[in-house]
Order: structure tokens, then C-alpha cells, then sequence
């Protein structure tokens, strides 16, 4: 039975300074993880056309994107790189003289507070834009397996943080934990994209990182848009094979998911807002069809309630600029 007018709810709403102190999820720049691309060349900053505000940075100019997050007070960047030659086996990705190499050197020679994770797959460096090695059409998982571990120890060899597979391959969290460890980085974490979907959401990161599959698509490795168990089994294996970190990707159309890892497992659980969220949001505000920044938030505030511990998302600068604004 209903105890009103004993019972008013609203009374906690009447105030914004009750608002505030009864305020169950709040937004910290500590969630934060700002991805970054970055390009051969200097003194360039390509704008990512499908994405308004994001650049392509050469790596003098991704020093200086990364002593502004570095000021900002956000705490963790990931990388993507673009090579300059791309083949069938993806080479680049595991050069000790890669662009993502040369890329951790440079940040870790002149920051020395800001946490660098890599994102670990081939898709970027391939010709083809596949995430793996070829047999005609058919991603061959094991032999990039081993060419993903390889890539990770390039990564902690050229001082990356964290390392972050973003494949898709049975069996390479176990193998990447290996290899970091038989060549002594033991204390390296791994990041697991660990239910990682095929979703539609992606179309504009694969402008930015230029990795779209010459063709074909990802299906036969990135998860169905419609299991949620299967995304279980995933974490589970990740977590048994070594991952530190698991994540979900997407964020925002897979609110359920993250929370279903969260409450299962209660490990530290990431989420990635990808590209098409961030794209729909600049794209409905900048034609003034919602507020761009409210919106922001709201869609920041859902992922960390649905229970993120930290996420990716482009609107990291955005988002932490809120933060100082809000609450002085």
C-alpha cells in the first residue's frame, strides 16, 4: 500500500545541493581512457571527417595531445597506429620500429604520468584489413596467435603499460601472458577486449584507423549482437587464460552486458564507447537537435552504472574540462 503523502521522493530532488549529496553514480576522471591515433610523418593532425574532434597525429604531435590529457589529470591513453606500408602479415604491428614503438618511446621519454596502453591486433597494419592471417578467405586463428604475442612483447619492450588485445582470437590472452612473462614483464597487465561484438557501431573508427576489410567482414570472429551467455563464456576464458582487465565493446547498446560481467565476475571490467556513439552524439548535436554535452554526460553516466569501472571514450577531454567546470 502506498505510504504518501508520508512518502514524498521528490523531497531529495527539491535542492540541487540534495541532489548532489543522494547522487548514487558519479563520474570521475579516473574512469577515464582517451584513445589516440597516431600516424608516420610530422607536424600532422588530420581530422577524422566522420568523427569531429578527433585527429590522425604524427608523433610529435601526439606528445603534445598527450601532455595535454597528461594536464587535464586523465590518467590512461590507447593507442592505434597506421604504418606506413601495410602487407599480408601485418609486419609493422610487431617492428621494433613499428609506428606504435616508436610512438610508446617518444610519450615515455618526455611523460612519465601517464598510463600507455596498446591496442594489440593486425586489422590496422594488413592489407587485406583482416585481424589475422590469411588461407583465401579464412582467418587463421592460431598462426596469428602467435604473431599477437609477438606484437605485445614489441609493445612492453618499447615501454607500453598495458597491453590490450583487441583480436578476437581463441587462445590469445594465454598466449600473449606468456610471452610477457618469459621475457620478463611479469608485471605487464593485460586488458582483455574480451566480448567484443560485431557491431555496426564501428564504421567511423575504421575511417579514423583506415582498417576496413577489403572484404568481407568480422563475424566469424567478433561476437553475434545477440548473445549475451556466449559473451560470459568469453570473460570467463579471458580471466582463466590471465587478463587482468576485461571490457566490453560496445558501451552503449550493451549496457546489460556490462553489468552481467560485473556482477558474475567482479573483476575490474572496462568498456569502450566506440566511434559510431561518439559520431551520433557530436553529429545530433551539432545540428541542435539535443543538447550535445547533457547528452555526453547522461551517456558517460549509464556506462559507469551499468558498472564500468573506466571506460574509452573520444569524449575524454570533453568530459574531464565537465568535470573541473562542475565541481569547484
Amino acid at each position: 500500500m502506498s505510504q504518501f503523502p508520508t512518502i514524498r521522493h521528490r523531497r531529495l530532488r527539491y535542492n540541487p545541493i540534495i541532489r548532489d549529496m543522494v547522487r548514487e553514480t558519479e563520474l570521475m576522471k579516473n574512469d577515464l581512457i582517451y584513445p589516440l591515433f597516431v600516424v608516420p610523418g610530422s607536424n600532422i593532425r588530420n581530422a577524422v571527417k566522420s568523427m569531429p574532434g578527433v585527429f590522425q597525429l604524427s608523433i610529435d604531435k601526439l606528445v603534445e595531445e598527450c601532455k595535454e590529457v597528461r594536464d587535464l589529470r586523465i590518467p590512461a591513453i590507447i593507442l592505434f597506429g597506421i604504418p606506413e606500408h601495410k602487407d599480408e602479415k601485418g609486419s609493422e604491428a610487431y617492428d621494433p620500429n613499428g609506428i606504435i614503438q616508436r610512438a610508446v618511446r617518444a610519450i615515455k621519454a618526455e611523460i612519465n604520468d601517464l598510463l600507455v596502453i596498446t591496442d594489440v591486433c593486425l586489422c590496422e597494419y594488413t592489407s587485406h584489413g583482416h585481424c589475422g592471417l590469411l588461407s583465401g578467405e579464412e582467418i587463421l586463428n592460431d598462426e596469428t596467435v602467435s604473431l599477437l604475442a609477438k606484437e605485445a612483447v614489441s609493445h612492453a619492450e618499447a615501454g607500453a603499460d598495458m597491453i590490450a588485445p583487441s583480436d578476437m582470437m581463441d587462445g590469445r590472452v594465454a598466449a600473449i601472458r606468456k610471452a610477457l612473462d618469459y621475457k620478463g614483464f611479469t608485471k605487464i597487465p593485460i586488458m582483455s577486449y574480451a566480448a567484443k561484438y560485431s557491431s555496426g557501431f564501428y564504421g567511423p573508427f575504421r575511417d579514423a584507423a583506415e582498417s576496413t576489410p577489403a572484404f568481407g567482414d568480422r563475424r566469424s570472429h567478433q561476437m553475434d549482437i545477440a548473445n549475451i551467455n556466449e559473451a560470459l563464456r568469453e570473460v570467463e576464458e579471458d580471466i582463466k587464460e590471465g587478463a587482468d582487465i576485461v571490457m566490453v565493446k560496445p558501451a552503449g547498446a550493451y549496457l546489460d552486458v556490462i553489468r552481467e560481467v560485473k556482477q558474475r565476475f567482479g573483476m575490474p571490467t572496462a568498456a569502450y564507447q566506440v566511434s559510431g556513439e561518439y559520431a551520433m552524439i557530436k553529429a545530433a548535436g551539432a545540428n541542435g537537435w539535443i543538447d550535445e554535452e547533457r547528452v555526453m554526460i547522461e551517456a558517460a553516466t549509464a556506462i559507469k552504472r551499468a558498472g564500468a569501472d573506466m571506460f574509452f571514450t573520444y569524449f575524454a577531454k570533453d568530459i574531464a574540462k565537465w568535470i573541473d567546470r562542475t565541481r569547484k
